[in-house]
């Protein structure tokens, strides 16, 4: 990995019994601990150092390292926060590292698959602000903006700036409909970390057809242009099933000639028992383009959860990933069904620790639990007329 300072070490956490540092050289940089909890930390910083030693980063600056627009910049608050979380990971305790919260229900398109969930209404700005204050003081790190298209919500670079930028940094999902650059320009100011923008084919109908929008495909390049120039870092999501997994290749090519960051590929989860999913053959060969790309010091990198999820970490839900709903239920990730309790009536403190009975199997059809059968089984014996999210509690 190339550096523009040779020989450089920086400081990267100071805690009581552990010290870590970044040493960086012009083609190396690796992080190093020292002190009594440095053992405790080692296979988390191992997989960071794995990374950063096999990977291209997502962005080199003079004084911090972007391994991933998923992470935060080493050095750096955030990145002190997620190495004391995975401290406390290692000792037993659950830290919901990453929380996304749908902020509102308006958007431009209309996207079958789109998670929102049902009901009316949409959070206020003194109750999200509240569970963003929540989450932070349990050791939250990244904090995701989504659903449906944030930009429409009208304080949404006020919740940028209301989380610390010492202690989390903001993504921010939209379609790109309504972007300007004059509005790409305000996110940077505002503080946001990495916008993300979702292409779902090369073929721009194909793409507006999904979100149900004409010129949405060339309203979304454009977005991610405009990003570039407000000096954000940018990436281009897609994700891929076995009806668009061919598609892989060129949406790549796409990113690369965009300019964007990172090009990040997620699995599509199925919803029941009979929805299609990756095959082993098809997930063998995303994990070999992420090998190969990310290995090649041109274009963005790939972040890919084939990876990121089932081979690193297993499934984020309910152990370092929460989600919360536009109208405040909170579900373990985006994708599964059910709700542990709603932030208007309950600490996100207290709704993480009901989350601790959800298990999560290592074995069986693919790493996460929605492609697990007894995950499917309890998704079935929701009724057909029951909103979404569906009480967990009354599944069990």
């Amino acid at each position: 990995m190339g550096n523009a300072d040779s020989g450089k070490t920086i400081p990267v956490v100071s805690l009581p019994g552990l010290s870590i540092e970044l040493d960086s050289t012009e083609s190396f940089s690796q992080l190093k601990a020292k002190g009594k909890l440095s053992a405790v930390c080692k296979p988390f910083l191992k997989r960071i150092n794995d990374r950063l030693r096999e990977e291209k980063p997502a962005l080199v600056k003079e004084d911090s390292v972007i391994a991933s627009t998923w992470l935060p910049p080493i050095p750096s608050g955030p990145f002190k926060r997620l190495v004391a979380a995975e401290v406390q990971m290692a000792l037993g305790k659950r830290i919901p590292e990453t929380v996304s919260f749908e902020i509102t229900r308006e958007c431009g398109c209309k996207c079958d698959h789109c998670f929102m969930s049902n009901g009316e209404g949409e959070l206020e700005t003194p109750v999200l602000k509240k569970a963003i204050d929540e989450v932070i003081e349990m050791g939250t790190t990244v904090i995701v903006f989504t659903e449906g298209d944030p930009l429409l919500r009208k304080d949404i670079f006020d919740l940028i700036r209301h989380v610390d930028q010492e202690k989390a940094v903001v993504n921010m999902y939209t379609p790109g409909t309504e972007m300007t650059p004059e509005v790409a320009q305000k996110l940077k100011e505002s503080g946001l970390h990495n916008l993300l923008i979702s292409i779902y084919s090369t073929d721009p109908e194909k793409h507006d057809s999904i979100r149900k929008l004409e010129g949405a495909h060339r309203m979304a390049i454009e977005a991610m242009k405009m990003g570039l120039d407000a000096g954000l870092l940018v990436t281009m999501c897609t994700h891929t099933s076995p009806s668009s997994f061919h598609e892989l290749p060129g949406l790549y090519e796409l990113a690369k000639e965009i300019g964007v960051h990172e090009f990040s590929i997620w699995e599509a989860v199925p919803k029941k028992k009979d929805d299609p999913i990756l095959s082993e053959a098809e997930r063998v060969s995303i994990l070999e383009m992420y090998q190969r790309i990310n290995s090649d010091p041109q274009g963005p990198r790939i972040f890919a959860n084939s990876y990121f999820e089932g081979e690193m970490l297993g499934c984020m839900a309910g152990e370092r990933w929460m989600h919360v709903c536009v109208d405040g239920e909170v579900k373990p990730c985006p994708y599964i069904p059910f709700s542990f309790g709603n932030v208007r009536d309950k600490s996100a403190k207290d709704i993480w620790k009901k989350m601790k009975v959800l298990t999560h199997p290592r074995h069986g059809t693919g790493f996460c639990v929605m492609q697990h059968p007894d995950y499917l089984n309890m998704a079935a014996k929701i009724p057909d007329d029951a909103p979404i999210p569906y009480p967990f509690d009354m599944i069990k």
